[in-house]
């Protein structure tokens, strides 16, 4: 059995301490000064931690979208992720190839029922996500914790291929081993905990309930005004 190591009362505990982080990094780094920010939470978990920070740096939050792609018969193992406009990073090792045993077809299907998938959650949030150009700003991507890294590298290929001045990645918690590998994706790295062994994210929270559609939407609006904008 698993012990449990609780860090964080809950999503919102959570983020309240990460947006101090947050906001006294921006402070220390020079190559931030006077260039706009914004957050992206990957949803749902990672909207409620957002919330606090949006509202700490008095920035817009909107979602970005990443599926992990899984295979039958083993449903709960990722072997890659994409996002809704279809960058897609793969598993195998710590992101190499796909598995060759495996027939391509398999993972194309796999991979085009993830971004459907994608496309299908998207279309629930868009709608109280402000409009903004990513280029020349801080994007700052945000999760409630990151396990085995594949959602949020995904998410991150697909900002940068808009031209951003600097990737954040931000999350409460992720495994030691994978420290590394973020700091390899991004311009800053903000994680508050990384313990080994990890497990899993649910263990650093005593409350760590699925996220409801229409919970996500609450806090959009939260942010971003009661009304679609």
């Amino acid at each position: 059995m698993v012990p449990p190591m609780e860090c964080y009362r809950d999503r919102v505990d959570a983020g309240k301490q990460l947006a101090v982080s947050i906001a006294e990094r921006l402070q220390q780094i020079p190559s931030a000064k006077g260039i706009p920010y914004l957050l992206l939470a990957l949803p749902r978990g990672g909207v409620a931690v957002a919330v606090p920070i949006a509202q700490k740096l008095q920035a817009p939050l909107g979602v970005i979208v990443a599926k992990k792609i899984t295979l039958e018969p083993n449903p709960e193992l990722a072997v890659g992720a994409v996002t809704v406009d279809g960058q897609v990073v793969w598993g195998g090792g710590r992101f190499q190839t796909v598995d060759k045993a495996m027939t391509w077809s398999r993972y194309s299907e796999a991979l085009q029922q993830a971004r459907i998938h994608a496309e299908m959650q998207w279309q629930e949030f868009a709608p109280y996500c402000p409009q903004f150009k990513l280029e020349g700003t801080i994007v700052i991507l945000v999760d409630d914790g990151i396990a085995t890294g594949m959602t949020m590298a995904a998410a991150v290929k697909s900002v940068r291929s808009h031209h951003p001045a600097q990737v954040w990645i931000c999350a409460p918690v992720a495994p030691l081993e994978l420290i590394p590998f973020l700091e390899r994706l991004c311009d800053q790295l903000v994680i508050l905990k990384t313990p080994s062994p990890f497990y899993s994210v649910s263990r650093f929270y005593q409350e760590f309930d699925q996220v409801a559609t229409d919970v996500v939407i609450e806090q959009l609006q939260q942010v971003n005004g009661n009304n679609e904008v």
